[in-house]
């Protein structure tokens, strides 16, 4: 999966301004918007770059029978509960 475009990257940006502080309880002010941003790419970079990794790490047969899609759902979805618990 291609990293995200600079759309997707704003998008994510604006909505981790809006959310991230409600989700989590947590504010960040000390965080300029640039700042911010370069944490956003980061993350991306660091997806596209372990991408051939994590569907590595996936057992067959789920990692045969899973698109990408329902590979990075699935991803979304541990990671979210791991947030929720920590």
């Amino acid at each position: 999966m291609a990293a995200l475009s600079g759309g997707d990257r704003d998008a994510i940006e604006r909505a981790v301004q809006r959310r991230l502080p409600r989700d989590t309880g947590e504010g960040f002010t000390s965080l300029s918007v640039a700042d911010l941003r370069a944490a956003i790419d980061a993350v991306d970079d660091w997806a596209d770059s372990n991408a051939a990794s994590f569907n590595t790490a996936i057992p067959q047969p789920a990692r045969g029978v899973l698109s990408a899609k329902q590979k990075s759902w699935l991803l979304l979805y541990v990671v979210a509960r791991r947030a929720e618990v920590a």
